[in-house]
C-alpha cells in the first residue's frame, strides 16, 4: 500500500478496511499502555506530512497533527494563506512542488477534483481528509466506534438522520463495505448523491448488508444499532442555515427517535455539533452517547492510515505485533 492514496472511501477494500481497524486498535492500546517509546511510534521516522487545509479544521487538523508526530514523522501544517493556491498558483502546480518536498499530503478542500488532480501530480501518498463528496477518515473512525461497542458488524444497521452530504455518502460505502446495514433518512431535495448510494448498494449486495434511502426518519431509526447525525448546514453552506433548520427540524436526533432505536443503540456525530438543533443535549451528553469515542478514534484511525500508506507497514502488521509492537 505505500503508493497508494486514499482518495475514496472504496480505495480501501473491505477486508484492508478490517485490517485498518484492527491496527487502529491496536494503535489506540499502545498509546493507551504509555509504550509509544517502543513501539509504532517510528514508522514515519525521517518522514514529513504536509497538511493542506482550505477548510477550517479542529479534529481533522489536530488528529493528524498529533498522528504524524506520534508516528516519528515532521507535519507540515499548512492553510491556503500559507500556499500560493490562494493567489492563483493551480492545484497541479501545488501538487508537483510539494510532491518534491514531503512523503505525503493530507488535504482538506471543496471539489473532490481538486484531490484528484494533487494527487495526481504530487507523485506521493495523498489522504482525503474530508472533500464536498467524501470524508473516509471520519468513516473509519466510525466503524472503529461501532466495532468497539458491538463486537462485529454482521447484523447491525446504522441509521443516519439529516443531510445526504459527504459524510452520509462515505458512510454508506464503507459500511456496505463491510457489511454494516446502513440507512439514511433526509428531507426532499436533500438526498445522498445517486451515483455514490448505485456503488453502496453494490457493495452491499456482495457483502451480506442493505442500503435503505428515506424520506422518513421514524421508520429508519426503528430497530436501529446507530443513530448519527450531522450538522444541517456544513461549511460553505452558512446562508442556508436558516432555511435549513425548518426543513430538517424533523430529522433532529432527540429522545423521541432514539426511543424507537434498539436497546442498546448508541448516538453518534461527527462534530461540531449544535445542541439543540441536528441533535438534543440530552442525547449527546447522555449514556448512549459515544461521539467523543468517535472523536478519538480519528486519532487512531488516521494513525493507521498514515502508518500502511505513507509508512508502508502492512496492514494488519500493527494489530499482528501485539503490544509491545515487534514486528
Amino acid at each position: 500500500m505505500s503508493a497508494r492514496s486514499l482518495i475514496t472511501t472504496t480505495d480501501l477494500s473491505p477486508q484492508e478496511t478490517l485490517l485498518l481497524l484492527d491496527d487502529a486498535a491496536a494503535l489506540r492500546e499502545q498509546r493507551r499502555e504509555l509504550v509509544l517509546g517502543r513501539a509504532g511510534d517510528d514508522t514515519l521516522r525521517g518522514r514529513t506530512v504536509a497538511l493542506v487545509f482550505e477548510k477550517p479544521s479542529t479534529r481533522t487538523r489536530v488528529s493528524f497533527e498529533v498522528g504524524v508526530r506520534e508516528l516519528g514523522g515532521t507535519p507540515l501544517p499548512l492553510s491556503s494563506a500559507d500556499l500560493q493556491l490562494g493567489r492563483g498558483e493551480t492545484v497541479a502546480d501545488t501538487g508537483a512542488v510539494l510532491g518534491r518536498y514531503v512523503q505525503a499530503i493530507v488535504i482538506r478542500t471543496f471539489a473532490q477534483s481538486r484531490l484528484e488532480e494533487l494527487a495526481a501530480s504530487s507523485g506521493v501518498p495523498v489522504v482525503n481528509a474530508l472533500t464536498d463528496e467524501e470524508h473516509p477518515c471520519q468513516a473509519l473512525a466510525d466503524l472503529l466506534t461501532v466495532r468497539d461497542e458491538f463486537g462485529d458488524f454482521s447484523g447491525r444497521t446504522l441509521t443516519y438522520v439529516g443531510d445526504g452530504n459527504n459524510v452520509a455518502h462515505s458512510l454508506l460505502l464503507a459500511g456496505a463495505a463491510v457489511g454494516l446495514g446502513v440507512r439514511v433518512a433526509h428531507p426532499d431535495g436533500y438526498a445522498p448523491d445517486p451515483a455514490i448510494v448505485a456503488r453502496a448498494r453494490g457493495l452491499a449486495s456482495a457483502h451480506g448488508s442493505e442500503i435503505t434511502v428515506t424520506t422518513d426518519a421514524r421508520e429508519a431509526a426503528s430497530g436501529s444499532h446507530v443513530l448519527y447525525t450531522d450538522v444541517w448546514a456544513s461549511m460553505g453552506q452558512e446562508s442556508e442555515s436558516q432555511a435549513r433548520a425548518a426543513v430538517f427540524a424533523p430529522y433532529a436526533l432527540d429522545a423521541t427517535l432514539l426511543a424507537l432505536a434498539a436497546d442498546d443503540a448508541i448516538v453518534l456525530h461527527c462534530l461540531p455539533a449544535h445542541r439543540g438543533e441536528e441533535i438534543a443535549a440530552e442525547v449527546i451528553d447522555g449514556p448512549r452517547s459515544r461521539v467523543f469515542d468517535q472523536a478519538e478514534n480519528r486519532l487512531h484511525a488516521q494513525k493507521a492510515v498514515l502508518a500502511a500508506l505513507v509508512g508502508g507497514r502492512p496492514l494488519g502488521a500493527i494489530a499482528g505485533a501485539g503490544s509491545a509492537g515487534t514486528p
